[in-house]
């Protein structure tokens, strides 16, 4: 069916902090929309309202009809001890919980429960608009469509990372809501899975709202932008899709300082002048007492006729700047300004692999020869389960091979982002975990250097498995930053990350001497990061090209 969301005047915080105010917004059938704004200004909390999962501290939501379903597909899809991907496929199109409630409609109609009759009709409605009634057909096709070679009865524990951004990909084609809220639904996706995914949300006829870091899918798809700018404490919608918005932004951000810049030299400039025809003031009085004794009357009316004029003036400045339209000065956005640590160089040769097998279940990486030299730039990339992070794992030495072997040259230091941000993924605080790996640094220095990325004394003392994403993320460019590395290996570093985060990593590895090995799959970063080399890993075979 067709359904409307219709949002007004919404508000949220966290605590005595504002996340946003007075948000309007209307999703109609085939909107998409694109939701950014920086880390932490409340992007996943509003689709959590839209989605009826969190409580407004203002303003309203209406869904029309209300009988519309809407579909939540949070950052990271949850794999719970036990769920099989089938059961996960369920759980994620709704169907899962639609028939659960068309169980217990039967079972009351079976009982002759009163108002059985009507509720059962809606319960059936509903599974069946949702696709209930060939969801385990429909399921197979697309899991064989996107590679996903798998039983759909295999835990989804057991998947590689690859099988399960697929996995989240397949429940993602498989949805029928009348409204999708998709919260980073490019992470962890291969090129493949990104062009499948552009081609499903553009040819939506439900309305969509979407977080992603990703510009090239945001350029290639959204039609409209909403910015929560946390910095200014604003809500704006931009009409035009992803590349008008940046063109209006920066131009409404330049007009927004060329006016308060001509509002404060004008008050400036008042603000002399009524300073000066104060001092003017001043100064005749001065000379009035001075020349009290004089018996020149005419001398003293003139004197005090100065004096007068001179106030007056002052008071007519002083309203002028009191009838000033007052202009706020833009705050100053928070900016990530990175920079890599470079350790002295290593030697010629940085890692090499020869004649390397490595293993992992059913799936084997190699043989592999390859070298890869000092200052190399290389960017690695493959679709999904092709073998990426289990190659890096075999450069650096993590993953004992079963046949070959693997050697980091002398002098290699070694700094990493994961793809899985493991560094900060326990019970002990972030202060605790990120000290740990570099003990040189006072717990004072490395509070300083993380809030420098954004994370704050409210961040520092908590868990690290309780940090989103994104800020597990920056942990791990913080640690770039505190310890000199010449080997930078980076695994989907712009996962979960804001987008100026993104373009000031992109300007760190421009400046950055050292050896780099780049996974990514975003095409913008591609083309930005320069690179020396570029791998292709498909099932497990190594080609440069």
């Amino acid at each position: 069916m067709s359904a409307t969301l219709v949002v007004k005047d919404l508000a949220a915080g966290h605590g005595d902090r504002t996340l946003f105010s007075g948000l309007d917004l209307v999703v109609a059938p085939g909107d998409v929309i694109g939701l950014v704004g920086a880390n932490g200004a409340g992007k996943s909390t509003l689709l959590r309202m839209l989605a009826g999962l969190a409580t407004p501290e203002h303003g309203s939501l209406r869904l029309s009809p209300p009988t519309a379903t809407v579909g939540h597909l949070p950052q990271e899809p949850e794999r719970r001890e036990g769920e099989s991907v089938r059961a996960f496929l369920a759980r994620r199109t709704g169907v899962a919980a639609a028939q659960t409630a068309l169980d217990a409609a039967t079972q009351a109609l079976v009982d002759g429960a009163p108002g059985a009759d009507d509720a059962y009709s809606v319960a059936l409605e509903r599974w069946l608009d949702l696709g209930g009634a060939d969801l385990d057909e429909r399921a197979e096709e697309v899991a064989a469509s996107l590679g996903l070679a798998i039983g759909l009865d295999r835990p989804m524990t057991g998947l590689s990372g690859g099988q399960a951004a697929r996995a989240g990909l397949a429940s993602l084609l498989l949805s029928r809501y009348d409204v999708f809220l998709l919260d980073e639904p490019t992470n962890d996706l291969d090129l493949d899975g990104l062009e499948r995914l552009e081609s499903f949300v553009t040819s939506l006829r439900a309305g969509t709202v979407l977080v992603s870091h990703d510009r090239e899918f945001l350029t290639r798809t959204v039609d409209k932008v909403l910015e929560l700018d946390h910095a200014q404490q604003q809500v704006n919608l931009y009409g035009g899709g992803y590349a008008a918005y940046l063109e209006e932004r920066a131009t409404a951000r330049r007009h927004a300082r060329e006016a308060y810049d001509e509002y404060a030299d004008t008050r400036a400039g008042l603000e002399a002048r009524a300073r000066t025809q104060r001092n003017w003031m001043e100064k005749g009085v001065r000379n009035a007492r001075r020349k009290a004794t004089d018996n020149d009357k005419i001398g003293r009316k003139l004197r005090a006729e100065s004096t007068e004029k001179q106030a007056a003036k002052a008071r007519q400045t002083e309203r002028l700047i009191e009838r000033l339209e007052v202009v706020e000065e833009p705050r100053k956005e928070w900016e990530l300004r990175m920079e890599i640590a470079a350790a002295p160089r290593s030697g010629a040769v940085v890692a090499t692999l020869r004649g390397a097998v490595a293993r992992r279940g059913p799936f084997a990486l190699g043989p592999v020869d390859l070298q890869i030299d000092w200052a190399d730039r290389v960017a690695i990339t493959g679709a999904n389960g092709s073998g990426k992070s289990t190659l890096l794992a075999a450069l650096l030495g993590r993953l004992p091979l079963d046949e070959g072997g693997a050697a980091l040259g002398p002098g290699v230091v070694v700094g990493e982002v994961d793809q899985a941000r493991a560094l900060f993924f326990g019970e002990e605080t972030l202060l605790a975990a990120f000290g740990a790996e570099v003990p040189e640094l006072a717990p004072a220095d490395v509070r300083t250097l993380l809030a420098k990325f954004g994370l704050k004394a409210e961040h520092v003392l908590r868990p690290a498995v309780t940090l989103s994403p994104g800020e597990r993320t920056r942990a791990a460019l913080a640690l770039l930053q505190a310890r000199g590395v010449n080997l930078l290996v980076l695994d989907e570093p712009t996962n979960h990350l804001d987008l100026p985060a993104i373009e000031q990593l992109e300007s760190a590895l421009a400046s950055y001497t050292g050896t780099l090995l780049l996974v990514t799959h975003d095409r913008r970063m591609l083309d930005a990061v320069h690179t020396t080399r570029r791998l292709e890993v498909a099932d497990g075979r190594v080609s440069e090209r």
